[in-house]
């Protein structure tokens, strides 16, 4: 049997630790884009009425800014990517905690039976966050095309 880093050989273990950092890493990432960026709008859009009597050059630049950055927004989809990623990687932590524990689908199974329960929920849980991906990512095209 093959090992993978001195864990469990072949279990799913090792797959699920990966996928939890990566959708945990990712998850953090598009809220930081998504709450920077917002930020920086509602301040330019915030900032347009007061600007309105001051400079029309800066009031407009302020305006196109709010534009692209909602624009930017909706092609990366950082908000939904950011919800669906904690959701996918609190999923597997319930998933890893399930298993160690032996809790819920794993209890009373042996060890043979519960790495193969573990490794088809992890890949369903991925597989399942990844439909809702491209999903997304068509819907948004669709949109983008009919504008």
């Amino acid at each position: 049997m093959k090992t993978h880093n001195n864990q469990e050989p072949d279990s799913g273990y090792q797959r699920l630790e990966e996928q939890i950092k990566w959708y945990d890493t990712k998850s953090m990432s598009a809220q930081s884009y998504y709450k920077k960026i917002k930020l920086v709008e509602i301040f330019c859009a915030a900032s347009i009425p007061f600007l309105a009597n001051v400079n029309v050059a800066l009031t407009a630049s302020f305006g196109v800014t709010v534009t692209l950055l909602e624009g930017l927004q909706q092609l990366n989809q950082w908000s939904q990517n950011w919800v669906t990623y904690r959701s996918t990687c609190e999923a597997l932590r319930h998933e890893k905690y399930s298993y160690l524990g032996k809790s819920g689908v794993y209890e009373g199974k042996d060890e043979i039976e519960s790495k193969r329960i573990l490794s088809q929920r992890v890949e369903a849980l991925v597989s399942t966050e990844h439909a809702k991906w491209i999903s997304r990512q068509e819907y948004t095209d669709k949109k983008i095309k009919n504008t």
